[in-house]
């Protein structure tokens, strides 16, 4: 009886009519026999597959590199209120309190500043509506882009991945949230913030966090959700509190003087334009949080909860960030904005409160990025374990275990390690701003991908007459979406003015470093893939181990092509 199933779902396979209809043909629900439910191993020769129609969509012969779990081994704990708390947590971290001094800085005025708080938001949305399409096709995997990227571009063989992996490793690291509280920290105990201060500040905040969400998933949710609130709490008193100085309340004499003549001192760069960009977005970057847990939602349509914890968050955090910055603009002098290095927060509690909560306030925006810190580590040690499973980390049985806990603790040491190794390589001074810079070039490289794949899978459930994604972004949308993405590409490689970079070095260090780090992972990929599997007349195939406990990992292995001439042919369920 096995046989003769076999042989049928093996003949479907072979009546397609391309490789490139396979990814999405298990998009519908289909029976699948047990007798699949065996281990695997894929190369382009052979392959034996177990089949999983709702979260194993990619085509046999590509990149499709990690299994579905035969199990929720971290468990179903992350609720709406969860998701909107830990979209909130990340988003209400360091960039509130440290962006707007380094946006005005570069453009030079309050008018460009508040309209980057406006038009910000409204590209995290063309982002959402993205991410919202992925996400409702592939429901069941946590991750985000690091799942997407491996169904959108299936060829070269493993491509996409490997150039991938090592960026998201770096980008899931958010080291400038450990140096903002460090500094806000050290200024509310008045003590100097120099490098030693700074660096041993951060790595204890990294080390803490990272001991909270090894122990327990539901506790460090909720954390996060105490702290989220304890954040929205201090960020409503700062609109009160600009309220109450646009109102005259308080001992500024002429709130208004900055709003007069708003665009005066504007630099119309490029370079500038774009890297105020870059911040403003990093303040917003936490939209996507949530979609890095999609295989944790406690949910009978995870897509759309996370689609509404989204927006949910993003309209929140959108309305108080610009009514925080109305306040800043009201209440400081904007020659004191554009001073570097400024802490623009303590500039604001300073004007306002004199003497009075110089240590109290900093202390609560420092505690703000606690929260922020959690909610980061929480999610992206799940885009770690993701590429562990994938096989693009060494041992992947070893990262992408979730004993003793239930929590992804070894992909959480690899994570602290490389935050200790970026936090001393780093000079403390440029620290901030380099790191939110070089984060971003190669994010914005993905993110223009992702965009751009929208059009690609679209295409392909076309050709295979596939009804759409139930969750379908705007055409228009996604076309903004990706044209801004290659704008904020190029916009960087422009000089700016003199004296308004936003690191003391050459400006476009960041955009080289983007740029090298991509090449390399590309040339990692021909020397690993193509050259040496040339040269020693093997080829890297997939195998799947499952352990006890239920965790699939794929791993990447060779196989000698003397071994498999001589080894006996094996049924197969599609020809590559």
């Amino acid at each position: 009886m096995s046989e003769d199933i076999e042989g049928a779902v093996s003949l479907s396979f072979h009546i397609l009519p391309a490789w490139n209809c396979i990814p999405l043909w298990m998009s519908s629900p289909v029976e699948t026999p047990a007798s699949f439910s065996s281990a695997f191993s894929r190369s382009p020769n052979d392959l034996q597959r177990r089949l999983n129609p709702e979260t194993d969509l990619g085509p046999p012969n590509a990149s499709n590199l990690a299994p579905s779990e035969s199990v929720g081994l971290l468990g179903r704990e992350v609720t709406l209120l969860s998701a909107v708390m830990l979209n909130i947590g990340q988003m209400t971290g360091s960039g509130i309190y440290a962006v707007p001094g380094t946006i005005i800085h570069s453009v030079g005025s309050v008018g460009l500043l508040l309209i980057y708080w406006i038009i910000s938001p409204l590209f995290a949305l063309g982002g959402l509506s993205v991410y919202s399409e992925f996400a409702s096709l592939f429901p069941q995997r946590s991750g985000g882009e690091v799942v997407y990227l491996e169904q959108v571009f299936p060829k070269p063989r493993f491509f996409a991945p490997i150039v991938s992996a090592p960026i998201l490793i770096l980008t899931s690291l958010n080291v400038s949230n450990a140096i903002i509280f460090a500094q806000y920290f050290l200024s509310a105990l008045q003590v100097p913030v120099t490098t030693v201060n700074q660096n041993m500040v951060s790595l204890i905040v990294v080390f803490v966090t990272a001991a909270l969400v090894v122990t327990s998933t539901r506790w460090a949710l909720w954390a996060v959700n105490v702290l989220t609130i304890l954040k929205m709490i201090v960020l409503v008193f700062m609109v009160g509190c600009g309220i109450a100085v646009l109102s005259g309340m308080t001992h500024i004499r002429d709130p208004y003087a900055n709003f007069r003549h708003p665009f005066e001192g504007s630099y119309w760069n490029g370079n500038a334009l774009a890297t105020a960009f870059v911040k403003s977005n990093h303040a917003f970057g936490g939209w996507a949080n949530a979609f890095n847990l999609m295989g944790e939602i406690r949910s009978n349509d995870p897509a759309r909860t996370v689609r509404k914890a989204s927006k949910i968050s993003l309209y929140v955090v959108s309305a108080l960030f610009l009514f925080i910055n109305v306040a800043y603009v009201a209440a400081i002098p904007v020659n004191d904005m554009r001073v570097p290095d400024e802490l623009v927060a303590i500039l604001f509690f300073r004007r306002i409160f004199r003497s009075e909560g110089t240590a109290a306030f900093p202390l609560l925006v420092a505690l703000n990025c606690f929260g922020s810190i959690i909610a980061v580590t929480l999610s992206q040690a799940r885009v770690l374990r993701e590429i562990a499973r994938q096989g693009l980390l060494p041992y992947p049985a070893f990262f992408s275990s979730v004993k003793p806990f239930g929590t992804p603790l070894r992909a959480l040491v690899l994570r602290t390690f490389l935050v200790t190794l970026l936090l001393v390589i780093v000079p403390a001074k440029d620290a901030f701003d380099f790191i939110l810079d070089l984060v971003s070039y190669p994010n914005l490289v993905f993110q223009s991908a992702l965009a751009y794949g929208i059009w690609v899978l679209r295409s392909r459930r076309s050709q295979c007459k596939f009804e759409q994604a139930p969750l379908r972004a705007n055409t228009l949308v996604v076309s903004l979406y990706f044209a801004t993405c290659i704008l904020l590409l190029i916009l960087p490689w422009m000089p700016p003015a003199r004296g308004h970079a936003d690191v003391s070095f050459w400006y476009a260090t960041y955009c080289v470093a983007g740029v090298a780090l991509l090449l390399f992972c590309g040339f990692y990929y021909w020397i690993w893939i193509i050259y040496l599997p040339r040269r020693g007349n093997y080829e890297i195939v997939q195998e799947i181990e499952e352990s006890a406990d239920g965790v699939r990992n794929t791993k990447l292995t060779r196989r000698y092509k003397e071994f498999a001439a001589n080894r006996r042919e094996e049924p197969r369920l599609i020809d590559i």
